[in-house]
């Protein structure tokens, strides 16, 4: 767990990419288009990408994303 999170909030980069590494995972899961924020500045900093795709390649059952995929219709339609 310890792990993924460093990697979804950044702790390498000193939690610079963490809104939007976290929004890169609500976007895996078809919650967000993309993963913008207010600041364009804010983005996943070098290398997060590739520690989320690490993350959820070493521990797939921490995510997820069954659950988010069996109900994200329901959600979003609201």
């Amino acid at each position: 767990m310890t792990d993924a999170n460093a990697a979804f909030f950044d702790a390498a980069n000193g939690f610079a990419g963490c809104i939007a590494g976290l929004h890169e995972v609500l976007r895996r899961q078809g919650l967000l288009e993309g993963v913008w924020c207010l600041d364009p500045k804010e983005t996943l900093s070098p290398g997060q990408h590739e520690e989320i795709d690490r993350v959820y390649e070493a521990y797939p059952w921490l995510n997820d994303d069954a659950f988010v995929e069996a109900h994200r219709e329901e959600w979003l339609r609201g």
